[in-house]
């Protein structure tokens, strides 16, 4: 038999559940105290996630997809990046977005009902939340190659989850950048559940990872609750980027430990020993371990830190609370510089309705 092709999906795995190294450490992350500042960030999201939480629960906010669980993938994806570069999230990756300079008060803003929290002072290369799935690969694909035509030394990342994967965006995004070569990291934030469907009813591929295979695509599966791993997986895959060897499809292995949003109950669908051990593998653990038994990190310090962490959340959400609700009209004042007659008739009805007429 004549074998046309073969593939192998390599995974990468440093630390283990249970915080102690499974192999030689990359050698630009052996340094436990160059991980202090994104474990502390991860502990920032962790605080931030929880009281956004709370927030909703009172209805101070709109419906909310927590992150919990999630953290190292997503600080890991953000600290990788430069500032120059493009980020296409989904709608939980705060982790990433706070590393590229977006702030919680816009965070708290968008899901609020607020359009203005997309409008990010500080990311600006950025694009906006995308609800719809996977439909984010596509523009971010389209930029990969914006940057490619252009000779620029910048590159564009994309996340979507384990179901957005089975989306014919993703796979459009993913052929696009193996035709053209451009510059792309798409990332798959594997947490185990599309909403209510799980990993193994959505797809018959053995990994995630390897429906990059067919686009040419470089492809790596990580444990994404190892921040080592998700770093040293993203500087691969940046680095390749930015040589001119294309694109790449990694799969980092995670699990939502929360409801897939504040308006869902996971309990409907997934088992109570399913999401405990999950916590046995959660993210924040295992590298608290690690950099404690390192010397470089202490309870004492973390909580002071969280201490901290609760000032800085707090002030964000007083920032977001205090902020003006803009006039009923503002729906209509963005959509086109013509506005049709109708749209004019409907603005000028919900103001009359507001009693302002």
């Amino acid at each position: 038999m004549t074998v046309a092709a073969s593939f192998e999906i390599e995974y990468l795995q440093y630390l283990g559940p249970d915080g102690k190294p499974v192999g030689e450490l990359p050698e630009a992350f052996r340094d436990p105290k160059a991980l202090l500042p994104l474990f502390k960030q991860m502990l920032f999201v962790r605080t931030f996630d929880s009281k956004a939480i709370k927030l909703q629960r009172t209805g101070k906010l709109g419906t909310y997809a927590a992150s919990l669980g999630h953290e190292a993938t997503h600080v890991g994806i953000g600290a990788s990046m430069k500032p120059e570069d493009v980020f296409a999230p989904s709608y939980r990756e705060y982790g990433a977005q706070f590393m590229r300079g977006v702030k919680p008060r816009e965070v708290l803003l968008y899901w609020g009902g607020d359009e203005r929290g997309n409008d990010f002072a500080e990311a600006k290369n950025d694009y906006p939340w995308c609800v719809p799935i996977s439909t984010q690969c596509l523009m971010a694909a389209g930029a990969a190659l914006s940057f490619k035509l252009r000779g620029q030394d910048r590159i564009a990342v994309a996340c979507c989850g384990d179901g957005g994967s089975s989306k014919t965006d993703f796979y459009a995004a993913l052929n696009s950048s193996g035709a053209f070569k451009s510059p792309l990291v798409l990332c798959v934030v594997n947490n185990g559940w599309a909403i209510s469907v799980p990993r193994h009813a959505q797809t018959g591929a053995a990994t995630l990872a390897q429906k990059g295979l067919a686009g040419g695509l470089h492809c790596l599966q990580v444990d994404g609750n190892d921040l080592i791993a998700v770093l040293e997986g993203m500087r691969r895959a940046t680095e390749r980027a930015r040589s001119g060897e294309g694109g790449s499809v990694i799969e980092f292995m995670t699990y939502r430990l929360h409801d897939h949003t504040t308006a869902d109950d996971a309990s409907r669908y997934r088992d109570e020993a399913e999401v405990k051990d999950g916590w046995t593998r959660e993210p924040m653990t295992r590298l608290r371990t690690y950099l404690t038994d390192a010397g470089v990190w202490n309870e004492d310090e973390e909580a002071k830190w969280i201490e901290e962490c609760g000032h800085k959340v707090d002030v964000e959400i007083n920032a977001y609370l205090e902020t003006p609700v803009q006039p009923v009209e503002a729906m209509f004042d963005h959509l086109y510089a013509d506005p049709p007659a109708d749209l004019l008739a409907q603005r000028e009805q919900a103001i009359a309705r507001e009693g302002r007429a």
